[in-house]
């Protein structure tokens, strides 16, 4: 699999280089595990569901997530394209110290 420099780029400013990437980075790899709604990952991560809404908003206008569904059915998946590329997600990870229980 090649590298995607552009995917790279926006990894390292959404998780590294803006406020809230910790959470961003834990919704990525929650969904990396199974598709989820906004009170599921909020649940699980044990965040508010308008912290939760406005990181999925962020990842989903970067087009690292998408959304499938209606109203309170919505689910969210990660974007073919970070599917396709999730290794450089966990090496950005990885770099900025983020853990994962």
């Amino acid at each position: 699999m090649h590298d995607s420099p552009e995917l790279r780029r926006l990894l390292w400013f959404l998780l590294g280089g803006a406020r809230g990437g910790e959470n961003r980075a834990k919704i990525i790899k929650e969904l990396s595990i199974r598709p989820c709604n906004m009170n599921q990952l909020a649940s699980k991560l044990n965040v508010d569901y308008r912290t939760v809404m406005h990181h999925v908003e962020i990842l989903k206008k970067n087009s690292l997530v998408i959304s499938k569904g209606e109203h309170y059915g919505v689910t969210y998946f990660l974007s073919p394209w970070l599917e396709a590329n999730i290794n450089i997600f966990y090496e950005i990870c990885r770099k900025l110290g983020y853990k994962f229980e």
